[in-house]
């Protein structure tokens, strides 16, 4: 049987994206040329909150070179603040007007003929500020008293949401024990090798702006910016390259700055583009926020949680920036897990402080989250001297309980955890580890497991956005609710019947057009080697929707669907053809390694470039009513995206799949050091199209959630200024520090999309924190150590030894 005949799907197909990129083909951002470029540089702030007294811009403007320099005093005249999701009023604009409230806010933008005049002239523009108190503590800010960063932000909360699920008070009322826990997620970046460019463009002749970007994604961004532009949605063209160096959700977040270089451009009659460097990025790009969470469970002394008590803030920084306040609710639907929780009462607030705005980051919500709810387990593992693993078997959800509506409104498609974890216990030897650990101790060594399942939320829906606002203000006739998450399939077939895809999801290395050209030749019976497949986005030219771009681990479940159903249409209109031609019936007709045969007819055959001639050529031949062609767009768009209920209940994901992980530590008390030994990891993701580039993902996301928790924070010190500017003191995981790490794959397909598939890009990022903490915390467990934060770096680990040392002398 040929490859053809077996079909694609699942298959290791090596990635077409990397001839070009290994030869150093690629076309990124600072590959681009446009005529009469000049290029700019940003004045940025030093102050964490000041008030700009003055702005010269004269010498600045006197260097030979300089085009002109535009100032906050420009950026209101020709912009409007960004739209935010919040009834609390927030101006937020692409510069800072009269006041600065982070290091780092851009306060002017130097254009010149090249970088190296503008960064010079950037030097001689002279700000004049008068320092402000700052707030830089998201508990301190919240206090009375506290500087406060927006006239209309009364205590420095943009939003706050109590919402209750189930009879909580009644779940507490029948536990036999509470269990409590404060634990502190950080900020970090996954750092794109590429950072930030722009290159802005303003047509005085028809007024439009169009923007070159390495923008990510969602489109629903692009009437944010119009709006701020003062610009017809029409007016506003955005084109993302084909290749961009990594995004992870950072590069959601910079939309900012894609705004400020086109009003730069406007003012300056000329194309300016704008490069951020690294210090850049790090000061002034984006991160996923900061969490605070006091969280309780109410517990019975079988081991079966009952319902939670949740207080959760985010440190949002200096603005509400899209889309933000979603950190907070990104994850509603699954807040229980992968558990049968059945009670939640919860408060949520979004925080601002003097701090760089925040935004997705790979992810986004869920690392947050489940740090909590997974350190939870474990410390209840502990309070009722039950190993870890039994208290998730006894709380997971069973397989035949799916599809399963959480209480929150999630609606989980399919999985089978219990049989994900023993898959992770068998091929990491449970028994024998913890064995080895109890030699371990008995020798004076620190050996320590842990453990996270998680449900893995993908493909998000829009909706949860609408939980910045309650039940009343949703139901008022004036609010339009978003929901959905859709996406776009281009598929044509020319004359000689060879097939070109095109694909707009602004992909960042996920290998989109490896996925895209297996889908297709699958449907149509064809090696992926002959497809060509392309990648643009340009919002002038190719079908977009608000949700268009790739981020939440959404391509596998909405992406391959629209390509999917793309090819299926383009297959239906061959298939009428080839009957037409053939004069049989369409149920008669089968396709087979590209060739069109009449069931059981050997002699009735027709090639596919001999049916896709016809559909171009001869529309004599064609079935009565056809039109001439073979090209379909399909747009996909998942049903169960829908608007929160009256209740808050929402199905913020579209799809859910599954992760179980454990980590191996062994820590060093004399140094603090924790040495990830071991790495196991167990996911289900459904279907599977492509092993090699799942894996890929995979790897990805375990490393970046190693690096946040074992290495990488954006820390400030007590006054505002951020103290991990540079990579000699924010550090990241390299080859050399990571663990031998062993994965497998389990598959539950879904019923919500054509192929059965889930997202899982993101996943580890999620997961792996908690692991790794709770393995720190079983290794020191006979010392009494608790583990509130993250990173575990050896300085905190060692005052954390010192502290309790300390405390129990």
């Amino acid at each position: 049987m040929t490859q053809a005949e077996e079909g694609w799907i699942g298959k290791r197909v090596a990635r077409f994206e990397d001839g070009r990129l290994l030869r150093g083909r690629g076309q990124f951002m600072d590959d681009l040329l446009v005529a009469g470029l000049h290029h700019a540089a940003l004045v940025r702030s030093p102050h964490p909150h000041a008030t700009i007294l003055r702005i010269d811009t004269r010498a600045a403007e006197r260097l030979p070179g300089v085009v002109g320099v535009l100032t906050g005093a420009d950026v209101k005249a020709m912009s409007r603040p960004f739209p935010i999701g919040t009834t609390t009023r927030v101006d937020y604009f692409c510069c800072a007007i009269d006041r600065v409230r982070y290091v780092g806010e851009p306060v002017a933008v130097v254009v010149a003929r090249d970088r190296y005049v503008a960064e010079d002239a950037a030097d001689l523009v002279v700000v004049e500020y008068e320092p402000l108190p700052a707030a830089v503590d998201p508990e301190e800010a919240m206090t009375a008293g506290a500087p406060q960063l927006h006239e209309h932000a009364a205590r420095n909360i943009a939003v706050q949401r109590t919402m209750r699920f189930g009879d909580p008070e009644a779940a507490f009322r029948e536990a036999d024990l509470t269990v409590s826990a404060r634990l502190h997620f950080p900020r970090y970046s996954s750092i794109p090798l590429e950072t930030y460019a722009v290159i802005a463009d303003y047509e005085p002749g028809d007024g439009v702006v169009t923007i070159k970007a390495n923008f990510q994604g969602p489109f629903l961004l692009h009437s944010v910016m119009a709006r701020a532009l003062r610009l017809p949605e029409n007016k506003l063209r955005v084109i993302v390259p084909g290749n961009v160096g990594g995004g992870f959700g950072i590069k959601v977040s910079m939309y900012p700055y894609m705004t400020l270089m086109a009003l730069a451009a406007r003012k300056m009659g000329c194309p300016v583009k704008w490069v951020e460097d690294r210090r850049e990025h790090l000061i002034g790009s984006s991160s996923h926020t900061d969490r605070v969470t006091d969280v309780e469970a109410a517990v019975k002394n079988d081991g079966a949680i009952l319902g939670l008590r949740i207080n959760f803030f985010d440190n949002v920084g200096a603005y509400i920036r899209a889309p933000e306040p979603g950190c907070l609710f990104r994850t509603a639907g699954c807040w229980v897990g992968s558990y049968r929780i059945q009670h939640i009462d919860l408060t949520c607030s979004a925080v601002m402080t003097n701090r760089l705005p925040t935004g997705p980051n790979r992810g986004w919500g869920g690392q947050q989250w489940y740090f909590t709810l997974e350190r939870l387990m474990d410390r209840i593992a502990r309070r009722l001297d039950m190993d870890p693993t039994e208290l998730r078997r006894r709380n997971f959800l069973q397989p035949d309980q799916f599809p399963y509506r959480t209480p929150t409104g999630g609606l989980y498609d399919s999985g089978d955890y219990p049989a994900g974890l023993e898959r992770l216990l068998d091929m990491c030897r449970y028994e024998k580890l913890r064995a080895e650990q109890r030699q371990a101790r008995a020798q004076g060594r620190y050996l320590g497991i842990g453990l996270a399942t998680v449900t893995d939320p993908t493909t998000t829906n829009l909706a949860w956005g609408s939980l910045v606002r309650t039940p009343e203000e949703r139901a008022q006739s004036t609010y339009l609710a978003k929901t959905g998450t859709s996406a776009t399939g281009i598929v044509k077939v020319d004359p000689l019947g060879k097939v070109t895809a095109v694909v707009n999801t602004a992909a960042q290395g996920q290998g989109h057009e490896t996925i895209v050209a297996q889908i297709i030749g699958h449907e149509l019976t064809i090696p992926p080697q002959e497809i060509t497949v392309t990648t643009a986005l340009d919002t002038f030219l190719h079908p977009w929707s608000v949700t268009t771009g790739t981020y939440a681990s959404r391509f596998a479940s909405t992406g391959a669907s629209a390509f999917a159903m793309a090819a299926r249409t383009i297959r239906k209109k061959m298939i009428d053809i080839a009957a037409h031609l053939l004069e049989a019936r369409t149920d008669d007709i089968e396709l087979r390694n590209g060739r069109f045969q009449v069931r059981g007819d050997a002699q009735r055959v027709l090639d596919f470039a001999h049916v896709a001639g016809t559909a171009h050529w001869s529309p004599q031949l064609l079935p009565a009513g056809m039109e001439m062609g073979l090209q379909c767009t399909h747009l996909f768009n998942i049903s169960v995206a829908e608007a929160p209920d009256a209740g808050d209940r929402v199905n913020s994901c579209s799809t859910y799949g599954f992760i179980a992980e454990l980590a191996v530590v062994e820590v060093d008390i004399t140094t603090g050091e924790v040495e990830l030994r071991d790495f196991y990891s167990v996911h289900d993701a459904g279907v599977i199209l492509n092993p090699l580039i799942i894996e890929g993902q995979l790897l990805g996301a375990i490393v970046h959630g190693i690096g946040g928790a074992l290495y990488e924070e954006m820390s400030y010190d007590a006054d505002g200024q951020m103290t991990a500017a540079t990579f000699s003191d924010y550090l990241c995981p390299g080859v050399m520090d990571l663990p031998p790490i062993t994965m497998a794959h389990m598959e539950s397909p879904s019923p919500f999309t054509v192929l059965g598939t889930k997202g899982c890009g993101e996943g580890s990022a999620i997961s792996v924190p908690p692991a790794v903490a709770n393995a720190v915390e079983d290794a020191l467990a006979p010392l009494g150590v608790s583990i509130t934060h993250i990173p575990l770096h050896p300085s905190r680990v060692w005052k954390l030894l010192k502290a309790t040392a300390a405390a129990t002398a």
